[in-house]
């Protein structure tokens, strides 16, 4: 069984290297997409790449209601959508040139940094403390954290679920080599919770509710039970702000208008996502309930948040170098977004 030290850096080796691999792909060939245009109502128009993970969310929503290529389109602008199950993905698609925008938690924010990939934290979309939770099958006897020590437990390195699970084993005094830990996409996960392959998995909703309403699992932990604060952040690759200062703050404009209207008619957005994302009623309205998103300039509290987890995860050798993680972190555009906003009422 490796220990600790082995399980992060596979972990973060294995991230580096899609980065570096994406970053040579791009510096090797054009980039006809973000530098070239496309057609939009007869005149050459801007291509805008958002990222977009899981079922439910202001993105999904949005991407739903057409939101972003109606404001988008007014700007001359034409709005492409490309998937992801979770966040480490997004920064290999910004090292090489393949997305603009994408909505992350915190630790593949970690990574990219630490990968070289060159992109700017735009905006906080959730504290952290309701997104992530361990969840364990229906029957299982692991009624504690200290309980999963030497148990199998899913998750996909990279991701905010990864840094909260170890964050959450060092709270009961476990260590890292104390717990088996098997790398899972998602959609990889859930079968082998449901099998027994795994005896515990570290995830995001709404894949955590889904698996308790579908097959009775059990929720053992929340980043709310253990007052962990994690931010999650929109992530926009530096050379399109460059270039599009307009556009991003236009995009952050967009997504705080859909977030006002989601969080204002949850009854409706339900409707919605039941109809698109063919999720079953109940499983969609208590994710919705449980969330809370908002629309934030990385405020030093969420940056103190965030330079922790990155502090936390060079402290056990998960990374390689201290971060300053100010160097990614900017506000300026969702402050003159929300401004503008404000101004426009």
């Amino acid at each position: 069984m490796m220990n600790k030290r082995a399980l992060y850096s596979v972990a973060i080796a294995v991230l580096s290297a899609a980065v570096l691999a994406a970053c040579a792909k791009a510096a090797g060939a054009p980039q006809q997409r973000q530098e070239g245009t496309a057609k939009s109502a007869g005149k050459a128009a801007t291509v805008v790449t958002i990222g977009i993970q899981g079922k439910t969310g202001i993105l999904n929503y949005a991407r739903d209601k057409k939101l972003f290529e109606t404001a988008f389109a007014k700007a001359g602008a034409d709005v492409v959508w490309s998937e992801f199950q979770s966040g480490p993905p997004h920064f290999e698609a910004i090292a090489s040139g393949r997305i603009d925008f994408g909505s992350v938690g915190g630790t593949p924010v970690i990574s990219g940094q630490v990968g070289g990939v060159d992109f700017k934290a735009i905006a906080v979309t959730d504290d952290g403390k309701r997104g992530n939770m361990i969840v364990v099958p229906k029957n299982s006897p692991i009624a504690s954290l200290k309980d999963l020590k030497g148990k199998k437990v899913g998750v996909a390195k990279g991701s905010s679920a990864y840094n909260f699970l170890y964050m959450a084993i060092n709270r009961a005094g476990l260590k890292g080599e104390d717990v088996n830990v098997i790398q899972l996409q998602p959609d990889e996960a859930r079968p082998a919770l449901d099998s027994g392959a795994i005896d515990a998995w570290s995830i995001w909703e709404p894949y955590a509710t889904t698996a308790v309403f579908q097959t009775g699992a059990k929720i053992l932990v929340t980043g709310a039970d253990l007052n962990i604060n994690a931010p999650s952040f929109l992530v926009a690759r530096t050379k399109f702000t460059q270039e599009h200062p307009d556009l991003t703050v236009l995009f952050l404009k967009t997504y705080e208008q859909a977030r006002a209207y989601y969080a204002s008619h949850l009854d409706e957005v339900t409707d919605q996502f039941v109809a698109t994302q063919k999720l079953d009623r109940q499983i969609v309205s208590e994710v919705l309930k449980k969330s809370a998103p908002i629309l934030s300039p990385i405020t030093p509290d969420f940056a103190k948040a965030h330079q922790e987890q990155a502090d936390f995860l060079y402290g056990v050798h998960a990374i390689n170098k201290k971060l300053d993680v100010s160097k990614v972190l900017d506000s300026k555009y969702v402050e003159q977004a929300l401004k503008e906003l404000k101004e426009n009422k």
